[in-house]
């Protein structure tokens, strides 16, 4: 029987130890909503109870448990890790099905509460419910996107008590069913193995409390109306919709005032200061209410395709992606989201921050989020430091490898959607999580494109899900067909390419493009590459390799790159290849082609390797 390797990164280590020199220790204690921040944050992460059982009624004892002893008392998990992780403490498989328990006395501090206590769950899978002093508050379905509820008048018997420190009774079920398909479950996989990895369960991001008053700020969206530097921030609020925004730092350090009528303020930047990864830069401010404040940030950039020439030459204009109306390469990584100890939850934030470090000094300035929703911490790493994100839903419904990718991979790429991924369930439950993804997320600079469905793995309707998206943005670029079945409606023609040589499609630069009008549709390589190399001592299966050309040396390794990006993707470029996206950012348990290792402790890319090929790229392109 295999046995997979326990691989720690530098961070996880570190989280361990700070663990064994304090039990109380609080992993991910910063503030998880850096676009939406208020003064008072209460981290509720750390160690809690845990037991997992059989039935959805309230466990009295841990009797009911139906782990490897079924006697097993109440265990001790590390909240926000998955408890099939390392990090968590427990580290073991949990049956599909299952129910997940989480218990805890929550303290709060006097003087905490303002009028409404709201806990938030930043993300659970699949089903979370919550329970305060015994009574039930309310449920959230869905397992990557944010749960919030207000628990006041369940902790407060008292309503002229809410100024007193007191303490309550915490506890959260959440309800996991991955067979079921209904709900998006990306690459998590029961039969773990090749492309498939392992299932996270329960609770993976943050736990957490805020004290609100009853009028206030909800969410906050913003558009660029122009490259002229007009914006309009708008607001959800409870019971207002006005007040003042004050922009700091527009201009030698000068303010802007706006008046926010009927939950908008418009703002001009006749100087803005627009961003792009090689300049990052974010104007912040605040907004002031009779009753709230709170702080956040945007950015002044636009995405747009253009007919464009290459310059100095005769040559006939082909459509280009535009950021502020200039011609980029998107030269990305497809970026799992996965961590060796963590696995969906790196053991600090502080890995993105690293990781972007790294892979921008590569020469990459672009990430495609593979069927993972993040924290909100990395989508404003992403904003701050400067790259771009291609964000894809994350998927649902059925697989299968015929359909899925057999066919496609040996060339039928184009098929009618309308009648695949029939479930009506599941269906329901895409456009719901489509819907609450792009509202989230589109308040993040960084974020360029969109992807619907990625190689045909659940896609349906795929016309109608695109129109559906463009109504919620029509500020980015929509990939409708991620690699193949693009009998639809998309922006970008989309190809994924491995173990043959890249081509430009016939049809590429052809069809009209919303985005801009009387452009045609760009031509994008969303996957390519995977090449593989075992570092060893670093590799989850020692006894299984799955990629797409194996490499024994990181000399071979490189050396198969460069020859990769200058003989197959930069002879593309003059002719309309706008980006490539090479697989991966990190190997993932059996999969090695990753840039890093799965521990992120050896980089198989250094820059002096491919800084020099990735500087043409951009160059081709201008």
């Amino acid at each position: 029987m295999t046995q997979f390797a326990k691989l720690f990164t530098e961070e996880g280590e570190q989280l361990l130890a700070a663990r064994r020199e304090n039990p109380d220790f609080v992993p991910w204690d910063v503030y998880p909503r850096p676009a939406l921040v208020r003064d008072s944050y209460l981290c509720l992460n750390g160690a809690w109870d845990f037991c997992v059982t059989d039935s959805a009624a309230v466990p009295k004892s841990a009797s009911r448990t139906h782990m490897k002893n079924p006697t097993e008392t109440w265990r001790t998990i590390l909240v926000p890790f998955a408890p099939q992780s390392l990090l968590s403490g427990v580290g073991e498989d949990i049956p599909d099905g299952s129910y997940l328990w989480y218990r805890r006395t929550v303290t709060i501090p006097e003087g905490f509460v303002k009028d409404r206590l709201i806990l938030h769950i930043d993300a659970a899978d699949q089903v979370a419910t919550v329970y305060v002093n015994g009574r039930e508050i309310g449920s959230h379905r869905g397992g990557y996107s944010r749960a919030s509820f207000d628990i006041t008048d369940a902790v407060y018997a008292d309503r002229n008590a809410v100024q007193e420190a007191l303490s309550f009774r915490l506890l959260i079920r959440v309800y996991d069913k991955l067979a079921d398909r209904v709900f998006p479950y990306g690459k998590q996989s029961l039969n773990r193995g090749g492309m498939w990895y392992t299932p996270v369960s329960g609770i993976w991001q943050t736990v957490w409390m805020e004290s609100v008053p009853e009028e206030r700020v909800e969410e906050i969206d913003y558009t660029v109306i122009d490259r002229g530097g007009a914006v309009s921030v708008t607001f959800d609020f409870v019971g207002v919709r006005s007040g003042k925004l004050i922009l700091g730092g527009a201009t030698a350090g000068s303010l802007i005032t706006a008046d926010i009528i009927d939950g908008t303020a418009h703002i001009r930047l006749p100087d803005a200061h627009r961003w792009t990864p090689d300049d990052p830069y974010l104007y912040h401010y605040s907004i002031h209410t009779d009753h709230d404040t709170v702080q956040s940030y945007f950015a002044v950039r636009t995405v747009s395709v253009n007919n464009v020439a290459p310059t100095g030459t005769s040559a006939k204009p082909v459509p280009r992606i535009c950021l502020n109306g200039q011609p980029v390469f998107l030269n990305g990584l497809l970026d799992q989201g996965y961590w060796s100890d963590g696995l969906f939850t790196p053991a600090s934030p502080d890995c993105y921050v690293e990781e972007i470090t790294r892979l921008k000094e590569l020469g990459f300035n672009t990430l495609r989020k593979h069927i993972k929703i993040e924290p909100d911490r990395f989508y404003y790493e992403c904003d701050r430091l400067g790259i771009f994100v291609m964000q894809d839903m994350v998927n649902n419904g059925e697989y299968n490898f015929l359909r899925d990718t057999a066919l496609p991979t040996a060339g039928r790429l184009r098929r009618d959607d309308t009648r695949l991924n029939t479930d009506a369930d599941a269906r329901s439950e895409f456009k719901r999580s489509l819907i609450e993804t792009v509202i989230h997320l589109r308040k993040h600079p960084c974020i360029v494109l969109w992807t619907v469905f990625n190689e045909g793995w659940g896609q349906f309707c795929g016309t109608e899900m695109y129109r559906l998206l463009r109504s919620l943005d029509k500020t980015r670029l929509i990939d409708t067909a991620s690699g193949w079945f693009a009998g639809c409606e998309t922006d970008i023609e989309s190809r994924h390419v491995y173990f043959r040589k890249i081509k430009a499609p016939r049809d590429a630069g052809t069809a009209a493009n919303p985005i801009a009008k009387g452009a045609g549709k760009p031509f994008f390589v969303t996957e390519f590459g995977g090449y593989t190399w075992k570092p060893e001592g670093h590799c989850f299966n020692t006894d299984k390799t799955y990629g797409y050309g194996a490499h024994k040396t990181r000399e071979s390794l490189v050396a198969a790159v460069r020859k990769l990006y200058l003989e197959q993707v930069l002879p593309l470029i003059p002719g309309g290849l706008c980006g490539a996206v090479y697989t991966q950012v990190s190997d993932v348990e059996d999969e090695t082609n990753g840039v890093f290792s799965y521990d992120r402790r050896v980089q198989k890319l250094l820059p002096e390797d491919v800084q020099d090929v990735f500087a043409t790229l951009q160059a081709a392109i201008e």
